[in-house]
């Protein structure tokens, strides 16, 4: 079932922040940020395993307790295996290193075959508490994590992870299932294969309004062609959209701050939030099928949703298209 059938709203909640994402998040402002979500109207959730071995997933099965199960959407994601054993060496997880450095300091090891698949929609049954896994993406399987051998992880998961969750969904364990990546390239190979039928995508950072172009160009079009989806993670591309210091979950480069400003200066002088923008911008395109920003603030969820509800004059964009900050085929807002 292709993800636009099944995502309740355009405004989901993305839950890596809850995993201690760059910083350590008390318990109760983590269980509020998600009450937060739920009582501004949300009823999507995306989570994985990865997110402080496994401490998102718990914090998100806590803050849902007791909610009725066919109000919501459940995502998470299969790849990576958390451990009962604890890590004594420091994590290395390329570009992504030392992110959740405050999460759980369980083991979390890669495995995109079968075995692993089955393995980790279980263990995040358990740590989700619920009977059902909505959505289940394969993580992470680019060049981001993996470098040059991302080839042979994707062909891993190949002849694993996709197998055994067409599998799954065809004997509706799951809802649905495709690739939650950083980057384009996995999305078009696993688009160009035959043998598997994904219902969608989860895409982080790559169509924001600070980088869009090849998402535009290579992977928009074929996904719209399909009937299918793309869940949009990121929008703020790491905060640094709206004022923070990182891009691509490191300090951003004096080009991409250049950029911001740029947008920001626009921005102003028609009284537009740059959340606004964002989110916006990202939902435009007919592909997109929801934005999910993370939080780890109950405060940051009311300006989302405020965000989604502002209107933004039209002159705003065409001066955005002239500026030569947004692609000139990207689809705007009316």
């Amino acid at each position: 079932m292709a993800l636009k059938d099944i995502l309740p709203s355009r405004l989901g909640f993305g839950a890596a922040p809850l995993g201690n994402m760059f910083r350590a998040i008390p318990e109760e402002e983590a269980l509020a940020t998600v009450n937060a979500a739920w009582d501004n109207g949300i009823r999507y959730f995306d989570n994985a395993p990865f997110y402080g071995a496994g401490l998102a997933e718990i914090r998100m099965g806590q803050a849902l307790a007791g909610r009725p199960r066919d109000k919501y959407v459940i995502s998470t994601k299969v790849g990576r295996i958390v451990l009962d054993e604890l890590d004594e060496t420091p994590r290395d997880n390329g570009e992504k290193s030392d992110v959740f450095a405050h999460g759980r300091p369980n083991k979390v090891v890669n495995d995109y075959s079968a075995d692993a698949t089955l393995r980790s929609i279980e263990d995040s049954l358990k740590r989700l508490n619920t009977e059902r896994i909505d959505i289940a993406f394969v993580h992470d399987v680019a060049q981001d994590f993996y470098g040059d051998e991302w080839l042979g992880k994707f062909e891993e998961a190949r002849t694993g992870a996709f197998r055994a969750l067409d599998r799954l969904r065809d004997e509706g364990v799951i809802g649905a299932w495709g690739l939650g990546v950083n980057r384009v390239e996995p999305i078009e190979l696993l688009l160009e294969l035959d043998e598997q039928c994904p219902d969608g995508f989860l895409l982080a950072g790559r169509y924001t309004l600070l980088d869009h172009d090849r998402a535009l160009q290579r992977v928009m079009p074929l996904v719209s062609e399909r009937g299918l989806g793309i869940v949009v993670g990121g929008p703020y591309s790491s905060g640094a959209l709206v004022g923070g210091p990182n891009f691509e979950y490191a300090p951003a480069t004096p080009e991409i701050l250049f950029k911001v400003a740029a947008i920001k200066a626009i921005a102003d002088a028609h009284g537009v939030t740059m959340k606004a923008a964002g989110l916006q911008f990202a939902l435009a395109n007919p592909a997109v099928a929801a934005v999910i920003p993370g939080a780890s603030r109950p405060s940051r969820i009311a300006e989302d949703s405020a965000a989604l509800a502002e209107t933004i004059p039209a002159e705003f964009w065409r001066e955005l298209r002239a500026a030569g900050l947004v692609n000139p085929a990207a689809p705007l807002p009316a």
